[in-house]
């Protein structure tokens, strides 16, 4: 027998359903809800985490970074130290550090400024006539005009030759055993070329790396146009040139540099005298 309801409680019926419904559908944007504030919070987790790494893995690189500049780039040269060591001009005993100031056995700039000295390097036997110019390196000029005068040169050696392609210089000055003289260092720079190039017959000074007061009392003869980079002190000293007898310091180079080509010269060089006036 089928059985009718009242509607009445087909309503009650029907009510009851729907508010059921509403029951799931209400879990359900709970659930829902819950399950996306999860994710949230996975993600917040995950990045606090990833920038944790990050952080990490910068400081770290800092660190190893820090330990490299202390230990291998420190012990390294920097290109124009090593351009500067290639060209052969800087004097054994680098002293980057040295106060800008002179010192009471450093002639004053006054004494040659304005003023042109003459006078002949004689080299093996073999006379080169030099001038030194006291209006465009004063300091320089007073250095290697009282040297000279005072006879330091006589019997030392021209010990340090380059014969590259480009590059042709003879260092003088070094005492018989090939060391340089200590303690004397002066500066600054002067008249040094701004496009880097010395043409053959210069003679500038040579000094230690990196060091505006590392002059000392070497020298260097250019014997052919020669290019010689600057380093973070800038250029070398022109004090003067050749004016005759270049061909002296190019025969000289022509015997060549007993190992490579920086070096001692195959034909030792001394300087018989030095004088100027």
């Amino acid at each position: 027998m089928r059985l009718f309801r009242h509607p009445s409680d087909a309503r009650a019926l029907e009510e009851k359903s729907v508010a059921k419904r509403n029951t799931r559908e209400d879990r359900r944007r709970v659930q829902l809800m819950e399950a996306r504030a999860q994710l949230r919070t996975g993600k917040e987790k995950r990045r606090r985490r990833d920038n944790t790494i990050a952080a990490a893995v910068g400081a770290a690189a800092l660190v190893v970074a820090a330990v490299l500049q202390g230990t291998v780039f420190a012990s390294n040269p920097t290109a124009s130290e090593y351009a500067a060591a290639q060209a052969g001009l800087q004097t054994p005993t680098a002293s980057p550090s040295a106060t800008p100031s002179n010192g009471p056995d450093i002639p004053k700039p006054e004494t040659a400024a304005g003023k042109t000295f003459t006078g002949d390097l004689v080299l093996n036997g073999k006379p080169v006539g030099v001038e030194l110019d006291g209006t465009t390196a004063p300091q320089a000029a007073a250095v290697f005009s009282s040297l000279a005068q005072a006879g330091t040169y006589n019997s030392r050696q021209c010990g340090r030759l380059t014969t590259g392609d480009s590059f042709g210089v003879l260092q003088c000055g070094q005492k018989a055993d090939g060391s340089s003289e200590s303690g004397y260092s002066w500066g600054p720079l002067e008249n040094t070329p701004a496009d880097t190039k010395y043409p053959a017959g210069t003679i500038a000074v040579a000094r230690t790396a990196n060091n505006a007061y590392g002059n000392g009392q070497e020298f260097f003869i250019v014997y052919k146009d020669t290019t010689i980079p600057a380093d973070s002190a800038g250029g070398y000293t022109i004090v003067g040139k050749v004016t005759s007898g270049l061909d002296v310091v190019q025969g000289i180079a022509a015997q060549g540099v007993k190992t490579g080509n920086d070096g001692a010269p195959v034909t030792a060089v001394t300087i018989d005298s030095f004088l100027v006036k």
